[in-house]
């Protein structure tokens, strides 16, 4: 009996459990993984399975992908959790596949969040894996190649399902309205794109999350004609200022990016986060924050504190392997550090002036020594010739202007000044002390000049 079954879809059960699918054509999102003549969809039409990975953020599938393909094979369906189930449970559940498979029924063992394994349970799993007694499916939001064990990995297809987009919730969110037997559609509510779309931006991505909204949205409509009615207002009470509804192009959503970029720049963490918090509980995707985030790493922050820009991307990757909420934080935790770190604008300035000047100067060459010499004619050339290898040379440094990379003809400029802040002070004294071998090198080079 499969899961579905030990539960009737009545009106008790939760609204996300009542509208999961149950067939291929029934589910939204992952075309790339179900689509027609995609590699799932191949797998549900021959009932062939194959051992794998589903590897996504939550509510995009995972779990009903994985009962509506064991049901298209045929297969019993084994459902463990990786934080429930022991050694004890995985070889029970390895006793009853025996039983099965004596009655010509194959077992499909779904292993939910599977880089939760520790090496004894991995252990007890992976012969029987081997050996085809049980066809894995394995479910889980961490990036598999880090948490779940080589030789299990290798004997598993690895398929990585997104977050759905907000016209896929939408459509979830639709067909929840007007289905009459697993949904809402007896109630006859009506709610336009608006309210769908302050319901898809909150739940992240989540189609659980989203169904769950707009259930409990839903307990707050007004009848009218005859007619329920669910309006934006009515949203306040589910999910407070989210119901704002940001929309993409309006004054506000960027009005609070702009906010939280220039609090950061001004080193105010507390009102950054405000902003921050605004933004997201709002419905603006974390997303569009933390690629502010890594903007301001090099434009704001830059090497007065190098560690800046690691440390961002390292937000953005927390955010999409723990979810939404648990990756807000880390997002958080980015934007204090920039907001606390020194500041320095040397790489933008420097940067706006290099572009500035390569518009200025289209036709500038590369001096004949920095030039590539792949085949016999370009060397015959001169190309590559008079290059000096910094590894060869004193101090890691060819000095002097004989050897400045500077494009013959041009104006020299200088485009990074380092500040006094932060790390980027040591960058000012080490070009500082550069400057000075250069001065040592062409005054060497002139005194060699004279005498010869």
């Amino acid at each position: 009996m499969d899961l579905f079954s030990q539960h009737a879809r009545s009106d008790s059960a939760p609204l996300a459990f009542r509208m999961r699918p149950r067939s291929l054509d029934d589910y939204t999102g992952q075309q790339a993984l179900v689509g027609p003549d995609k590699p799932l969809r191949r797998m549900a039409e021959s009932g062939v399975l194959r051992s794998m990975i589903l590897w996504g953020p939550p509510g995009v599938g995972k779990t009903t992908l994985a009962e509506i393909l064991a049901e298209a094979s045929g297969a019993k369906l084994e459902h463990l959790s990786a934080v429930m189930a022991g050694v004890k449970e995985i070889r029970a559940a390895v006793e009853r596949a025996r039983v099965a498979q004596s009655q010509q029924r194959p077992t499909v063992l779904f292993l939910d969040e599977i880089h939760r394994l520790n090496k004894s349970q991995q252990d007890a799993l992976l012969p029987h894996v081997e050996s085809g007694l049980l066809t894995l499916i394995g479910a889980t939001t961490e990036n598999p190649s880090f948490e779940v064990n080589s030789a299990l990995l290798s004997r598993a297809r690895v398929y990585v399902l997104k977050k759905l987009d907000d016209d896929e919730l939408r459509q979830v969110l639709r067909h929840a309205l007007s289905d009459q037997e697993n949904g809402l559609g007896r109630r006859h509510i009506q709610a336009d794109d608006e309210v769908l779309t302050v319901l898809a931006r909150a739940s992240g991505g989540d189609a659980r999350r989203a169904l769950g909204l707009l259930e409990t949205a839903c307990d707050f409509t007004h009848a009218e004609d005859g007619k329920e009615y669910l309006n934006k207002d009515a949203l306040e009470e589910v999910i407070g200022h989210q119901a704002s509804a940001f929309d993409k192009q309006g004054d506000h959503y960027y009005d609070l990016l702009s906010a939280i970029h220039k609090s950061i720049r001004s080193s105010r963490p507390d009102a950054a986060l405000l902003y921050m918090a605004q933004f997201m509980q709002g419905g603006g995707d974390p997303l569009d924050v933390v690629r502010r985030l890594t903007a301001i790493a090099s434009e704001d922050v830059g090497n007065a504190e190098p560690r800046a820009l690691p440390l961002v991307i390292a937000a953005w990757d927390a955010y999409l392997r723990l979810g939404d909420y648990e990756g807000q934080r880390a997002i958080a935790h980015a934007a204090i550090h920039l907001a606390v770190a020194p500041k320095s604008n040397a790489i933008e300035r420097a940067w706006q002036g290099a572009k500035r000047f390569a518009k200025e100067n289209p036709d500038l060459e590369v001096p004949v020594y920095l030039r590539n010499a792949p085949t016999k004619l370009m060397a015959s050339l001169g190309h590559g010739e008079g290059y000096r290898y910094a590894h060869k040379e004193p101090q890691g440094y060819p000095a002097g202007s004989a050897h400045d990379c500077w494009p013959e003809g041009l104006p020299k400029t200088r485009f990074f000044d380092p500040s006094e802040h932060g790390q980027e002070k040591r960058f000012k004294q080490m070009q500082a002390y550069r400057a000075e071998l250069d001065a040592q090198a062409d005054d060497h080079q002139t005194n060699t000049n004279n005498s010869d």
